[in-house]
């Protein structure tokens, strides 16, 4: 931003030895001509400090209630770069494979009072849910990264700058322009000056000067820089004079003129300060202009966690993907013979495969059938009540089209060394991966376990390195050996057979 730049160029012109942490009183941060909201400002703090970081960039939304209890999401201002068209295209792309649930309609009501691209949301969607979606899978959330790299040196160097040392080659450039600028004037009036100085010294002595003039026959000039100290210049200069000029000069005129060029020449040595500061003030009251881009504070760069209070949950995940989180106190002890009560409402055929209790500070992996495992936090689990039949998990994880969640697991902590999780597959491979491997995980996952073409992963379990694996095959066969038998390895391998299947069998539990 204009403004912002030129305060903390003016901040430096006075405070030469100002910090990073001063100069961002001034300067908040990157401003985008599309506007949009930068999330956080960790990133911008790191680029400002060290002269490379990475902010991200959103989209600004609200939500719009329309219809019978229906909402909509407006957009309204894109991150910098996004094109509106491709945007929208792609958006309806993934809504179309289904890489996008909850969303009913999009379309562009973009005019000339501004943009506005209106998604509308099926009636049982979560608005939040879609939307962090959105920022997730498509371009309404941008990372850009920041290298502020310069040629310094009279350009000869490429390297990378603080703010602070962006600031002041900028201050060393605008010197040398101003100094080319007023050179003339100033060399000039040096020059002058130094005439009357000498002009002054042959007022002082008018009478010798006269008397050497007088009494030399072509060497006045050295005689006159002989005695007086004078350079060749100011020699030559008494030498042109007439006499009648050099005997009537006026003292009080040469003082006068001469003190107004040493005005001049202390100006012209110190204005490269005040004009530096009066020019930019120029430029920035008469072009400076408002933020465009807001910078939005973040949960992230305080912790959420400490924001969330810790509770047991019911964590629930049923075969068609449908996942919620339920509060353990809402299930209430019952005495023998119980009729229990209805915990989760399903769709025809699906059915619940995966329960648990957990904190909801607690890690839940989760491993689909192409071997790829996601992490995430208890509490990012969207709640629901008992009766509710939960989100689907597309709206948790950013799973591909046709890939499905295998297994469920969670723990407290990930980087223990003394736990193990064993991975069966459709044809019988086992392999065995210490947890502390998944301690680095990204949000949009890694890849556990490498898979034959045609095999999938179907079951994972969590061991303590003593236990017995038990694999289970379609046709009736079984095989039980200790966990110890199959050795440790780490995501990168494909792990080992398990089982001898016969023609047309295959794994389904372990």
């Amino acid at each position: 931003n204009l403004r912002e730049v030129i305060n903390a160029t003016i901040c430096v012109l006075e405070n030469p030895d100002a910090t990073v942490s001063q100069l961002m009183e001034h300067i908040q941060g990157p401003d985008f001509p599309t506007r949009g909201i930068i999330m956080g400002r960790s990133g911008i703090r790191a680029a400002y400090a060290t002269g490379r970081g990475k902010i991200t960039l959103r989209a600004r939304t609200e939500f719009e209630e329309y219809g019978k209890g229906r909402i909509r999401i407006i957009v309204s201002e894109l991150p910098y770069q996004v094109n509106k068209r491709q945007l929208i295209k792609a958006m309806a792309e993934q809504v179309k494979d289904k890489r996008l649930d909850g969303i009913s309609d999009i379309r562009d009501e973009t005019d000339r009072n501004g943009m506005r691209i209106v998604i509308e949301l099926k009636k049982d969607a979560n608005p939040q849910v879609v939307l962090n979606k959105l920022f997730t899978q498509t371009a309404m959330q941008s990372n850009f990264s920041i290298i502020m790299l310069a040629l310094v040196d009279d350009q000869k160097q490429p390297k990378i700058l603080t703010l602070k040392n962006v600031l002041d080659e900028y201050i060393a450039f605008q010197e040398q322009v101003i100094i080319r600028r007023t050179q003339y004037d100033l060399r000039k009036a040096q020059e002058r000056a130094h005439l009357l100085e000498g002009l002054l010294i042959a007022q002082d002595n008018i009478d010798e000067v006269i008397s050497i003039i007088r009494s030399s026959y072509n060497d006045a000039k050295e005689r006159l820089m002989e005695r007086f100290g004078l350079d060749d210049v100011q020699a030559q200069a008494i030498c042109d004079m007439r006499l009648i000029s050099l005997q009537g000069l006026n003292r009080e005129k040469l003082e006068a003129e001469y003190r107004e060029l040493e005005e001049r020449i202390a100006y012209f040595n110190q204005m490269l300060r005040g004009v530096r500061k009066d020019e930019l003030t120029a430029i920035r009251d008469k072009y400076g202009d408002g933020r465009m881009t807001e910078i939005q504070d973040v949960e992230d760069e305080i912790d959420i966690e400490d924001l969330i209070e810790e509770e047991q949950c019911v964590y629930t995940l049923t075969g068609g993907g449908y996942i919620k989180r339920t509060s353990a106190s809402e299930y209430r002890l019952q005495g023998k013979g119980g009729k229990g009560n209805k915990s989760m409402s399903t769709k025809e055929e699906d059915y619940v495969s995966t329960v648990f209790t957990a904190s909801t500070h607690d890690y839940i992996l989760f491993f689909t059938n192409t071997g790829r495992v996601y992490r995430r936090k208890g509490y990012q689990i969207p709640a629901s009540g008992k009766t509710a039949k939960g989100t689907n998990i597309v709206n948790v994880l950013p799973v591909e089209p046709g890939e499905s969640v295998s297994a469920m697991i969670h723990t407290s902590d990930i980087t223990s060394g003394e736990r193990f999780l064993v991975m069966v597959t459709k044809n019988g491979t086992i392999k065995r991966l210490p947890v502390e491997t998944l301690k680095n995980l990204r949000n949009n996952g890694i890849r556990a376990l490498k898979l034959d073409e045609g095999d999938e992963l179907i079951g994972v379990r969590e061991t303590d390195g003593t236990m017995k694996i038990l694999i289970a095959t379609r046709e009736g066969s079984a095989v039980c050996f200790d966990e110890t038998e199959v050795r440790p390895t780490g995501r990168d391998a494909m792990g080992v057979r398990g089982i001898r299947l016969r023609p047309g069998d295959y794994v389904v539990a372990a």
